[in-house]
């Protein structure tokens, strides 16, 4: 699951779910999922004023309590949910056991490293909120497990794959660099269908534009 939605003038709210199982066995955990980041964040970011970090540590609480209700029982969600803040540019950011994510700037390529377990898990389990700028020309660029464990003849698409990428489309906005990265993807896959989700999902910013875009 992908979504992103504006919560005040100067905050976008964005995640990425990678729901264990079958999509048969969660179709009532991810609306729920998603019904939780948005009247959640609507509630908690749309104030000027307010603690980003402790608002989108309470954002992810409230979206796993959601899941544990939907699903009845322990479901793992790794998730990296984030508050854009277009003013500042910055994003404070929760990694709930995802794939990292990763953010290219003048100085290469670091990685948002998990700050908390999994959502789904424990009913009282509560990850850390971090936050990254993104400078001008920096791009923001989260992947679902299933893109990074593309497999094809026994190799695995893989995380440093992504990374070139990511360094490769310098300029690139949001838009181009999802497409850009799910097109290498089906290269990599000879067109054949993945195994798993693969859903792309990326922020990118310049002096004169800010731009989100997701894919999948």
């Amino acid at each position: 699951m992908h979504d992103y939605i504006r919560v005040s003038h100067e905050r976008v709210l964005f995640a990425l779910l990678d729901v264990a199982g079958k999509r048969d066995q969660n179709r009532d955990i991810v609306p729920a999922a998603q019904d939780a980041l948005r009247s959640s964040g609507a509630q908690l970011l749309s104030d000027d004023d307010v603690n980003e970090a402790e608002a989108m540590i309470e954002v992810c609480v409230q979206m796993n309590r959601a899941i544990i209700k939907a699903a009845g029982r322990v479901c793992a969600c790794p998730t990296f949910a984030g508050c854009y803040n277009e003013t500042l540019g910055t994003v404070c950011y929760v990694n709930a056991g995802h794939t990292q994510g990763l953010l290219r700037d003048e100085g290469g390529v670091s990685e948002l490293r998990a700050t908390g377990l999994p959502l789904g898990l424990f009913s009282h389990s509560a990850a850390d909120a971090s936050i990254a700028a993104l400078r001008p020309g920096a791009a923001l660029l989260v992947v679902s497990r299933g893109t990074v464990e593309a497999e094809r003849k026994g190799k695995e698409f893989g995380l440093e794959a992504v990374k070139d990428l990511l360094l490769s489309t310098p300029g690139q906005n949001a838009q181009e660099i999802c497409a850009t990265l799910m097109g290498k993807v089906q290269v990599f896959l000879a067109k054949k269908p993945a195994q798993d989700d693969v859903t792309v999902l990326a922020l990118a910013r310049s002096a004169a534009m800010k731009a989100f875009a997701a894919s999948g």
